[in-house]
């Protein structure tokens, strides 16, 4: 009993509150000896606006969102999750194949160059990589002729002729040694 009349007194104690107040004094430092460098503040693209903005998740994986600028460029993206065909790897390091979730993102953007020249980019990722397409994108050579093939030549190889079969040696010359 006297210890708890002891505790009691002194969690009243400890949650009295204080008429302690220290003075914080912050230190006074001196001036610096030097100007503080003046950066130029970009303007070249202080009037572009997002004039529209989407961002939408669902609880099965799958999102999108967009956006539009005020100098007409646009970029909007969707992403599915799906069941892919893929490598995954035991403690032992040995590679096994079998279903795994994965992300397939398709989106476009549009967007316009100092010069003027209109873009306009799509692309779909998924099981089979990254495929771009767009006008602006480069696009390999198509071969007009036929390429060279090796000749194919129609020959039999020679083939030694047979000889007739005759024992010699030890033995076989009727006579023997033995």
């Amino acid at each position: 009993m006297k210890l708890f009349v002891i505790a009691a007194v002194l969690a009243v104690a400890a949650a009295a509150p204080s008429s302690y107040k220290p003075e914080y004094k912050s230190p006074a430092y001196a001036a610096p000896s030097y100007s503080a460098p003046a950066y130029a503040k970009d303007n070249k693209y202080a009037g572009i606006t997002v004039t529209s903005q989407s961002d939408e998740r669902n609880l099965d994986g799958s999102s999108q969102w967009s956006y539009a600028q005020s100098d007409y460029m646009t970029r909007e993206e969707s992403q599915v999750q799906k069941k892919m065909q893929g490598v995954a790897y035991d403690s032992y390091g040995k590679a096994t194949y079998e279903d795994v979730m994965g992300n397939t993102n398709k989106g476009s953007s549009y967007w316009v160059s100092p010069e003027g020249e209109k873009f306009t980019l799509t692309w779909v990722a998924d099981e089979q990589g990254f495929k771009p397409k767009g006008d602006h994108l480069p696009v390999a050579p198509v071969h007009v002729y036929e390429l060279p093939v090796a000749p194919v030549h129609e020959y039999e190889l020679p083939v030694a002729p047979a000889l007739p079969y005759k024992r010699t040696g030890l033995g076989y010359s009727g006579t023997s040694y033995y």
